[in-house]
């Protein structure tokens, strides 16, 4: 047997560690690194002790209140030569009594506090450590490979805020704080009260692993509508009973403020306050984020693209839309591998509570490349920050009488002077490219014109482009002729011609296929919006290809008679059995006999043969299968009957099965329950 490994005492060797993992900031006695890079500790083991390579010594490293191996919230690993990138992994370098032990986090592992574990068939704990995101790490989604831009948007703990308008642009300093003592626990703590975390918390430590989850848990948190988030919004100007939005310079007053009062929401934040503390709890976890003002911000209400804005006599704005003078959120960067290749990046998100997204009060992280495309069908809530940037402004005069008149509009209101504070200077740099196209150019007015087509398919919950899709009737029973439908849907702004395959294939529940039983006609399809392709199945002709599995496989081409791009749809069907009808006769006791009156009827159009009814059940057919053979044939649409006698054995619940055969018709079969009685 190997020998137990005798540890005198542990040595998290915190300074040096979070010096290499850019934590030192956060503090010099406390374990903090990063994802995907070594740590090195130290094991002062017990005089005798040995600890060497081959020894029957595991380690795991877990994190939540429900580890699992799984969820990935639990890693099990041993000694290895050479430290690994991309898993769990660890190696040792004995010298004396002392181990240095280099364990590597997988650089996808979900964030959090961990524990790490000496496995050789008891557990010696080995001591705690945070584990963030890692932005020097190329495996991480959220590497940036600018050291400077790490300096500015991980390492940085303060910065400008602008607002104003645009021809007066007003700079608001703001200390982030995301390494000042504290904060850190602070952050993991909104994770830790979210409502996903507490309705679900093994699920919810496993997507710790992802930026765009947390990101999106950050939006829902920083603000408290709905759950337990860290600030109030208030734009009344009634403060009496808090903190004047305007009064607030950093963010560590209001997130030690909402920890120390039991996590009761601090009063109160505009949308400066919730970008800038959504800025902090970012940076502290390892996300690189900056603070975005947009001027001229529109707040669509009614997700058409256009800010209708209805004056009364006096010049009163009496519309549900608003145009806000600025409007501040954060980006976070990382990639998206959710969504096409080209939308990583910087990626907006917005804990101002103005949006209800997927029920909850959080906006994004919507991909900044995607509002510029118009990518409006894109995740998460495109439409919404694309209208705050690119939304077209109309203006009407309502009079008393009820009469409305059109006033004028501009194209150019919206989305102006986007700012952020330049990398390692306190200047302002000018995004607005980022987000649109140079206003009133070409390029600007396809964008919306794709993103006003893309929002209505998104209502509508559609995408945009050509499909075809296969739909079916209820009433698909063997034995009859039926009809399946391919429709087609054009959602491109421009008038389509189209080839269409549409046929039918016998197929076995093992994917084989069989002999074609239906082919639609090729047929050119002119439409703008859609149309539709009907298939007859007819049983004179599928009977002769189907398997006893009754299945049919569907398939249907559509081809783009200009592009001659491909579109596919497939759907497997089952034909429906006919119904067995199940009377039980008889008291259901032990020893007492009970008769199974069942019927059939026969959905063919042409007769059945050597029809054999069969039952069995666990304690009640003692075993024995029970046939009935009808002699003779059972004409189409009659019915064929049988009586058939057992006796149940054993007390309790119990199950009759029965199944009907044919020379035409197989494995049609159902069951009843019973409750046996001594």
């Amino acid at each position: 047997l190997a020998q137990m490994v005798e540890i005198e005492r542990i040595d998290l060797v915190c300074e040096v560690n979070n010096t290499d993992h850019h934590t030192l900031q956060n503090s010099a006695d406390r374990l903090i690194v990063r994802r995907g890079l070594p740590f090195t500790i130290t094991l002062h083991l017990r005089p005798g002790t040995h600890f060497q390579n081959g020894d029957n010594i595991n380690f795991i490293a877990q994190t939540g209140p429900i580890p699992s191996v799984e969820a990935q919230t639990k890693a099990k690993f041993s000694l290895s030569r050479f430290i690994s990138r991309s898993s769990w992994s660890a190696t040792a370098e004995m010298s004396d009594s002392t181990v240095s032990l280099t364990v590597c986090s997988h650089p996808n592992a979900p964030i959090g506090v961990y524990k790490l574990i000496l496995d050789q068939g008891e557990a010696i704990g080995l001591g705690e450590f945070v584990l963030l995101f890692n932005p020097w790490c190329k495996q991480d989604p959220v590497y940036l490979a600018s050291e400077a831009e790490r300096e500015e948007y991980v390492l940085s703990q303060d910065g400008l805020i602008y607002r104003g308008i645009p021809n007066r642009i007003t700079v608001l300093p703001w200390t982030f704080g995301q390494f000042e003592p504290g904060i850190l626990d602070i952050c993991l703590q909104i994770l830790d009260e979210s409502p996903n975390y507490i309705s679900d918390a093994a699920l919810d430590c496993s997507e710790r692993r992802n930026p765009v989850y947390v990101t999106r848990v950050l939006s829902a948190m920083i603000n408290s509508l709905g759950d337990k988030g860290v600030l109030v919004g208030n734009w009344s100007d009634d403060y009496e009973d808090g903190v004047k939005p305007t009064v607030w310079k950093d963010s560590c007053s209001i997130l030690r403020q909402w920890s120390n009062d039991g996590c009761r929401a601090v009063r109160y934040g505009q949308c400066w306050v919730f970008a800038a503390v959504a800025c902090t709890v970012s940076r502290a976890l390892g996300i690189p984020c900056r603070v975005v003002t947009n001027y001229g911000s529109a707040r669509d209400s009614n997700g058409d693209l256009v800010m209708e804005r209805f004056y009364n006599e006096f010049d009163e704005n009496i519309a549900d839309d608003s145009i806000w003078n600025f409007h501040v959120w954060v980006e976070n960067w990382m990639t998206r591998p959710d969504l096409s290749l080209g939308y990583e990046g910087w990626q907006a998100s917005d804990p101002t509570p103005q949006h209800r997204s997927e029920g909850v009060f959080c906006c994004g992280p919507v991909p900044v490349r995607a509002i510029k495309e118009g990518e409006l069908t894109f995740k998460y809530d495109v439409p919404f920050v694309y209208a705050e940037v690119n939304a077209d402004v109309v203006e009407y005069i309502k009079l008393r009488d009820g009469r409305v008149f059109k006033m004028g509009g501009s194209t150019t209101e919206v989305g102006k002077s986007i700012s952020t504070k330049a990398v390692g200077r306190d200047e302002r740099e000018d995004i607005t490219h980022n987000y649109k196209y140079p206003e009133g150019s070409e390029e600007e007015r396809r964008v919306y014109e794709k993103a006003n087509h893309h929002n209505k398919l998104a209502q509508a919950g559609e995408e945009p482009g050509l499909h075809i899709k296969i739909k079916v009737t209820p009433d698909m029973q063997i034995g009859s002729d039926f009809d399946v439908y391919a429709e087609l849907k054009n959602n491109t702004m421009v008038t389509k011609s189209c080839r269409v395959m549409f046929y039918a294939q016998a197929v076995s529940y093992n994917g084989k296929l069989g002999e074609t039983c239906g082919l639609g006609n090729c047929l050119i399809v002119f439409y703008v919006s859609g149309g539709r392709v009907t298939l007859r199945l007819e049983y004179a002709e599928y009977s002769k290809a189907i398997t006893q599995d009754r299945m049919i496989k569907l398939l249907a081409l559509l081809i783009d008679a200009e592009t001659r791009d491909f579109y596919r749809a497939k759907k497997t069907i089952i034909l429906d059995d006919p119904e067995i009808i199940v009377n039980i006769l008889g008291v259901p006791k032990v020893g007492q006999n009970l008769v199974a009156d069942l019927a059939l009827q026969n959905p063919l159009p042409e007769p059945l043969e050597n029809c054999v009814f069969t039952i069995h059940g666990a304690n009640l057919t003692d075993g024995f299968f029970f046939l009935l053979n009808r002699v003779g044939t059972v004409g189409p649409k009659e019915f064929v009957t049988a009586k058939v006698q057992f006796t149940p054995k054993l007390p309790g619940q119990r199950k009759i099965l029965i199944d009907f055969a044919s020379d035409k018709l197989h494995n049609v079969e159902t069951y009843e329950n019973l409750v046996i009685y001594e």
